[in-house]
């Protein structure tokens, strides 16, 4: 089983988001990341979802997800050149002690320090899953209060399109 990036541009309607998910579900695909946003036409949305799933499995479920309701269009990443991107905050506790070496870690990465108090930092950061994976890592040395973290989000180089 391998991970696999899909981005399917659907219609801004009620529903669509739970019909693509449940057909993923249902039919048995580890959903890892799922991402909903409206584009720039405010009638279309896109869903980035990474799935677990081989090959053949991953045919069936674009095809299947071609044909539901409201689906305009579906794309698989896999052998495209293409830009993805996740973003994650991350609230950890910062004392005198370890406020400094937590500001470095930050600013190692690009990350920016969006809230301040006597004991934590809030730290947002964008890039790839590795390098959120990196950083993640070296803040697991200090007391990881909350984090949240989006999905994967995914759009193709150059002037191509999925639409």
């Amino acid at each position: 089983m391998n991970k696999h990036t899909v981005s399917a541009l659907v219609e801004n309607k009620f529903g669509v988001l739970a019909r693509v998910s449940g057909m993923l579900s249902g039919r048995g695909f580890n959903i890892e990341t799922l991402n909903v946003a409206p584009t720039h036409d405010p009638k279309i949305s896109r869903i980035t979802a990474t799935i677990l799933a081989d090959e053949t499995s991953l045919n069936r479920c674009i095809r299947q997800l071609d044909k539901l309701v409201n689906v305009i269009t579906v794309q698989n990443f896999d052998g495209v050149d293409f830009v993805a991107r996740e973003l994650v905050m991350v609230k950890v506790k910062a004392d005198q002690t370890t406020r400094s070496q937590i500001l470095e870690i930050a600013g190692i990465f690009r990350a920016q320090i969006i809230d301040v108090s006597l004991e934590s930092l809030i730290i947002e950061f964008t890039g790839n899953a590795n390098k959120i994976n990196a950083l993640l890592k070296l803040l697991n040395n200090y007391e990881i209060i909350e984090m949240a973290r989006t999905g994967t989000l995914t759009l193709e180089r150059g002037i191509n399109s999925c639409k």
